[in-house]
Formats: structure tokens, C-alpha cells, sequence
């Protein structure tokens, strides 16, 4: 298990919304998985490593179990969330259905700049396709549906798409992609971007869909499944 001493060097002073900023800096641990699903969470070791009182780190902690990263018991206190693979296809159904609707809005209101930043995007994703900087590529997915969801403006909407995509990130599901499913992973980028620069607005979500879909596929089969109990292919094709 991965000690939580020194993870936090070198972060800038908290200032006065300590909870806030021990909140964001606690989640990008476990996002970035410098801590594991399962491990404690010590009010007190946390408080030290940031340089701040224990009541902000416990008001943090309760933030973060609201969004599903930390879950608190009597016996061990807060710990990183562990979520077992029939939790993370409930994750994955969900962010079908909500990605697909932001895929669905943002084809009737992108704007040309957006259209500009998807296809540079895809540009520089095919580029990351097979190598090894499994960070810049991590990066580049999170800023094409990021990009997506700005466009379909809705902040309720973004705000769940946001949680949900973040729990696979603790599993790290993009490490196990091959280079056959990065490449699709691509094509799945560049179909879409088509689909929403012909403003056509069920194939936009019908390939969102699919897309979210096969990501779930493969967490699933390095979770011991063949594949996620989604709804089936041809549904959401």
C-alpha cells in the first residue's frame, strides 16, 4: 500500500480555505493514484503532510465522501472508496446515459472554435496512440470530453458526468488499454467529432454511447468479467 507520507511535498500554502484546497489536493491522490482504493485516511497524519488543523482535513474528508472517493466506518474512519465491478458497471451505465445526452445537446449548440479544438484533439490523440506516455493520453481523453460537455452546456450535467467519470480513474482502466483499443478509443474521437460537426444530434450520442460502453468493456476484463451488463450493442448503436 502506498504511504501517504510525502505525497503532499511541495504544495503551496492552503491559505484561508484550507478545507477547499485539502479537499482538491486529497482528491488528486486518489485520481492519481498515489493513494489506493481501501487505504486509510488519518485525520492526523493528513493534517501534518498540509500543514493545517485537523478540522479542515475532516471537512475535506466529508466533501469527498459526498462525491463517492472516501467512505468513512466506526472502526477504520475514512478510507479510499473500493468499488467492486458490478458498482463500476452501474458507473459505466450511468455515464453512457449522461455522456450520451451531453453528446446529444452539444450537436445542436457547438460553436466552430469547439469543432476546431475536437479535431485538434484527435490530432494529437492519434499521435499518443502506442506510445508510452499514458498520462498526456489520460490528458488529452479528459480534455476532448471535457471539451464535449463545455459544449453542451449544462452545468448540472457536467457536474454529474464529472463524478461518475471519475471513479474508474482510482482503477487506472487506461493502463490496460492495447494498442488495438487505443486506436479505436481514437476512431471513437473522430466519429463523434463528424457526428457533432454535422449537427446530427442521435448519432452523436448513439456513438457516445458506444464509446463509454467499450471502455467499461475493458475495466471489466482486468476485474475478472467478460464484459460489463450494459444495454445491448445494437441499442446503443
Amino acid at each position: 500500500m502506498v504511504a501517504i507520507v510525502g505525497i503532499f511535498d511541495g504544495h503551496p500554502p492552503l491559505g484561508r480555505n484550507a478545507s477547499t484546497g485539502a479537499a482538491d489536493l486529497i482528491r488528486q491522490a486518489i485520481l492519481g493514484g498515489q493513494v489506493s482504493p481501501g487505504q486509510r485516511l488519518k485525520e492526523e497524519e493528513l493534517a501534518q503532510q498540509l500543514g493545517i488543523s485537523r478540522t479542515p482535513v475532516r471537512e475535506a474528508l466529508l466533501v469527498l465522501q459526498t462525491e463517492g472517493l472516501v467512505e468513512a466506518s466506526p472502526n477504520r474512519g475514512a478510507t479510499v472508496r473500493r468499488y467492486e465491478l458490478p458498482d463500476l458497471a452501474d458507473m459505466y451505465e450511468l455515464r453512457a446515459l449522461l455522456e450520451g445526452n451531453a453528446a446529444r445537446r452539444a450537436a445542436t449548440r457547438i460553436d466552430a472554435d469547439s469543432l476546431q479544438r475536437l479535431h485538434e484533439s484527435c490530432a494529437r490523440f492519434q499521435t499518443l496512440v502506442g506510445g508510452s506516455d499514458l498520462n498526456r493520453l489520460v490528458a488529452e481523453n479528459a480534455f476532448f470530453h471535457e471539451t464535449i460537455l463545455v459544449a453542451a452546456d449544462s452545468e448540472r450535467l457536467a457536474g454529474m458526468v464529472r463524478q461518475v467519470i471519475a471513479l474508474p480513474l482510482v482503477y487506472k482502466s487506461y493502463i490496460w488499454y492495447s494498442p488495438e483499443q487505443a486506436t479505436a478509443s481514437y476512431h471513437g474521437h473522430r466519429q463523434l467529432t463528424n457526428a457533432l460537426e454535422r449537427r446530427d444530434p442521435s448519432r452523436a450520442e448513439s456513438i457516445m454511447r458506444e464509446h463509454v460502453y467499450e471502455a467499461g468493456d475493458v475495466l471489466a476484463q482486468h476485474m475478472g468479467s467478460a464484459e460489463l451488463p450494459t444495454e445491448t450493442k445494437e441499442a446503443a448503436a
